[in-house]
């Protein structure tokens, strides 16, 4: 399970320390892509195996399901968690998440998100006083 927030810096040759904490969970092979609401997303090979499969069975008749499957899977990528805890982060992603210098890893649940500072810190400031609505309107899924 990964939860908690945590800032990292990125080196200059585009390596990001995950923190101590998710580092047994995620594994020595993880899989990076586009997230939502402009971070990445970083999946042990476990989850990957586990939404691979679903998406894998969207159908391609559907335009949507097609749109969105070019769009994640174009930018994904099986990356190695070096001896010191690093991943490489390929350079088409960083730009895609407007990482730069420091970056904000978050846990959650099942997937780590990889954050911009400033993007990270823009959403917590826009979304916090949704956060009472977000749960109200969730309740149906967790019943």
């Amino acid at each position: 399970m990964f939860m908690g927030e945590y800032t990292h810096n990125i080196d200059r040759k585009g390596r990001l320390i995950m923190p101590a904490k998710f580092r047994e969970e995620l594994g020595e092979r993880v899989y990076i892509t586009r997230g939502m609401d402009g971070c990445l997303t970083v999946y042990p090979l476990q989850e990957w195996t586990n939404l691979y499969a679903k998406y894998s069975s969207l159908p391609s008749t559907n335009p949507d399901a097609r749109m969105f499957m070019r769009f994640f899977m174009a930018k994904a990528t099986e990356v190695e968690v070096d001896a010191q805890g690093r991943i490489l982060i390929p350079a088409n992603l960083m730009k895609d998440a407007a990482l730069e210098k420091e970056c904000y890893i978050i846990g959650i649940a099942n997937r780590v998100e990889i954050w911009s500072k400033d993007r990270w810190l823009t959403l917590q400031e826009e979304m916090l006083p949704s956060y009472e609505k977000f749960a109200e309107n969730l309740t149906p899924f967790l019943e």
